[in-house]
């Protein structure tokens, strides 16, 4: 077992990590499904064999393989083999429409494609588009079956040497402000999360997100290299995921906000045991401060939020338990990671001023997969010639040198020559006592250049008038503030990690305008 020391070295490899473990703890379970257990031993084994495949059918060192599916064991087995042959793993999402799935398959040239029944239902008017081979990881008529594909027990690779530059996986981005891009992260950068230190070998970690996602890959690897176990959940449910943690004692889960609302709303969640929690992490989209605040009060073990960009560059984190003065924040910088905020003019701002959030350090993506132009316009270089990369928010560091986000950089309303933050209005509008949430984007005007129009939901049982909202808003708001318009929804329209979708909304908003 790799002793502390080891993960301050500058740089391990993870699937040859996955090997020292089975020397100290081979019975260890490593994965858990269901029914379905995989120790330390087998899993290593699982993966030579799964890599000594790839090998068999002529992928070399840095080709790719696209995996998109439900989340499951086999899932796993697949990318830790293909990176112990050199390959690089292409994770899509299954929600993506079949045009973007031939796309991101195609952008990848990826030589072989695994995928469950539900995927392949979806993407058959594409199919032909599809060259890669096709895998079925869930044994269906989908493709050649994983079974049948998996080289006989016994079965290892040739060694491969894995240099921290190679690249690990391709994250897709999800599309919500345009086409996917391929961000190309390399197994360094996989490294330098584990050496956070939030797991150790007898961490028991819950995975209710996805595997495309990287919200859920920053606690999926970090928990392999560090030997604990993953318990997996194929799909996000309150009383399953309450129920996990009581049965298998779990320690550690990564959730995204819209995960702990339905969570801590639920009328049964003070009833679960849940004292062997000693760390929830959260990441992906805007934390309200009195989510936090309520995950404190009534949720044992610590909370730490991340603020990142699956490209990298510079990481905040917020160990909430230990500053609860300042839940409204995504706290301070992690140790080697620069953050600064900049303005129009592309320089550093002065402190206390607001400005674009830039990021700098070790844990950085080579760039987005053959689009050089798009790499360069999330680059931003200061006076010494270091590399940062350009988040898109907006905000500002208090005095204390915790960082305060107000908005992305490309949601700011500019109304009449003034900037309005989404995020400000949004706060009021969602203090109607019968909104549930709420979402505010800018909409193009021929009198302000653009104007704040709300959307927002209501709560169960709820019917007020949109105009009375409106003008309650209103009253509350400052006057370049003002809503030109407010509509109801069902449901605020939010991507699979729980972002708003913007974009949908404005351009639903623009589109029936003008129909």
């Amino acid at each position: 077992m790799p002793t502390p020391e080891f993960f301050d070295d500058d740089f391990h490899a993870i699937p040859d990590i996955l090997r020292l473990h089975v020397g100290e703890r081979p019975d260890r379970a490593a994965l858990i499904q269901d029914e379905r257990e995989v120790s330390y031993a087998e899993f290593d084994a699982l993966a030579d064999r799964v890599a000594a495949g790839f090998q068999r059918d002529g992928l070399k060192v840095g080709e790719a393989i696209a995996i998109c599916a439900t989340t499951s064991i086999n899932y796993l087995l697949v990318y830790l083999g293909a990176l112990r042959a050199g390959l690089t793993v292409c994770p899509l999402a299954p929600s993506s429409t079949p045009d973007s799935l031939a796309g991101m398959v195609a952008d990848c040239g990826a030589r072989a494609f695994f995928l469950d029944a539900g995927v392949a239902a979806e993407i058959e008017p594409v199919m032909g588009r599809i060259a890669a081979p096709t895998i079925a990881l869930d044994e269906s008529s989908a493709g050649l079956a994983f079974s049948a594909w998996l080289p006989g027990p016994g079965r290892t690779p040739a060694p491969v040497e894995i240099a921290p530059d190679l690249p690990f996986n391709i994250i897709y981005s999800s599309g919500t402000t345009g086409a996917p891009k391929g961000i190309v992260q390399p197994h360094l950068m996989r490294w330098m999360h584990v050496r956070r230190g939030f797991y150790d070998s007898d961490a028991v970690t819950l995975i209710s997100t996805p595997l495309y996602s990287n919200t859920t890959l920053v606690s999926v690897f970090p928990t392999i290299a560090r030997g604990g176990t993953l318990v997996l959940m194929p799909r996000f449910d309150v009383v399953k995921f309450l129920t996990l943690s009581q049965q298998h004692r779990v320690t550690h889960a990564m959730l995204v906000p819209v995960q702990y609302k339905r969570l801590m709303e639920h009328p049964d969640f003070d009833r679960y045991d849940l004292s062997s929690y000693r760390n929830k992490s959260c990441t992906s989209a805007p934390f309200k401060a009195e989510l936090k605040a309520d995950i404190l009060k009534r949720w044992p073990g610590g909370l730490v939020e991340f603020y990142g960009m699956t490209e990298g560059g510079g990481t905040c984190r917020l160990e909430a338990h230990l500053n609860p003065d300042k839940l409204h924040t995504v706290g301070k910088p992690v140790e080697g990671h620069e953050i600064l905020l900049i303005g129009e003019d592309g320089r550093p701002v002065v402190q206390g001023e607001i400005g674009e959030v830039v990021g700098h350090s070790p844990s950085i993506m080579k760039g987005y997969h053959n689009q050089p132009a798009k790499t360069a316009e999330a680059e931003w270089y200061d006076e010494a010639g270091r590399r940062f990369i350009r988040t898109g928010d907006v905000g500002r560091f208090d005095e204390d040198g915790f960082l305060t986000l107000m908005d992305r950089k490309k949601d700011m309303i500019i109304s009449g020559g003034f900037n309005i933050y989404p995020s400000d209005l949004e706060q009021v509008v969602a203090a109607h006592p019968d909104v549930a949430e709420a979402a505010v984007v800018g909409v193009p005007s021929d009198q302000w250049g653009e104007t704040p129009v709300g959307f927002v939901a209501l709560k169960p049982g709820q019917s007020a008038d949109p105009e009375t909202i409106r003008a309650w808003a209103n009253a509350r708001l400052g006057k370049t503030q003002r809503l030109a318009d407010l509509q109801i929804l069902d449901s605020i329209p939010r991507s699979h990690i729980g972002k708003v979708m913007k974009r949908e909304l404005r351009e639903t908003y623009v589109g029936a305008a003008k129909s």
